[in-house]
């Protein structure tokens, strides 16, 4: 089926409304970020979006400053045609191009999510790691250990359900690490960090994961059959 792809800034307002409608995590991002939209056939299908991620520590590892990589905090997108790998790649190449100083995006996949990173294997991405689980389950929902510390002073488990909190232990891994160097040098320098890609975790693990027809990447991106 054919079809007119086009990628252009959004505004907040249309960000906004893709995120909260076609994103599983139901929420923007927080901090700045950089919009790029996606219209198929001069209908507005979703956006991806780039900010400085939560991890201020993120771009340590490979020697670059705050200006010199991001991470790719959402893909949310509604129906459409075009393979997500191919939005993402020209959404990539269309932030590159009006940012050269952009030398590395990190994203992540998050295996409680039931998400291996095929969106990220599929083009080529390096993977790099995957993390220790640092989270809890607050009255039904993933919140990281960071955020309650920095929404209550504490991550305490006894200290949340005292307070009324319904509270669950996280169990597992992580989320997998993957990186997009956008230069020659930076890829030289972390292709030694390469490790195997995860492979998809099998269909029985995920009968407790709803299927929104949406991927993952922070833990946010469509989730399809690939990812």
């Amino acid at each position: 089926m054919s079809f007119d792809l086009k990628i252009d800034w959004a505004s907040h307002k249309a960000a906004s409304y893709a995120c909260k409608n076609w994103h599983y995590s139901k929420s923007v991002p927080v901090g700045k970020l950089v919009k790029v939209g996606v219209w198929e056939n001069k209908i507005f299908i979703g956006v991806v979006l780039f900010g400085r991620g939560a991890n201020k520590n993120m771009l340590k590892p490979y020697s670059l400053n705050a200006d010199q990589g991001c991470e790719l905090v959402r893909i949310a997108l509604t129906n459409h045609i075009a393979p997500v790998s191919k939005i993402m790649s020209i959404a990539i190449s269309y932030l590159k191009k009006s940012n050269p100083k952009l030398e590395l995006i990190v994203s992540y996949a998050d295996s409680n999510q039931g998400h291996h990173g095929g969106i990220y294997q599929a083009t080529n991405w390096i993977y790099a790691y995957t993390s220790k689980l640092d989270a809890l389950i607050v009255n039904g929902k993933q919140v990281h250990r960071k955020t309650l510390y920095s929404r209550y002073g504490h991550s305490s488990v006894d200290k949340l359900t005292a307070a009324g909190f319904k509270v669950e232990k996280l169990s597992g891994q992580g989320k997998h690490c993957y990186l997009m160097p956008l230069n020659k040098n930076i890829r030289k320098k972390i292709i030694p960090l390469s490790k195997p890609y995860p492979k998809r975790v099998k269909k029985q693990a995920l009968e407790n994961h709803s299927n929104t027809g949406r991927c993952d990447s922070d833990p946010h991106a469509p989730i399809q059959d690939d990812c």
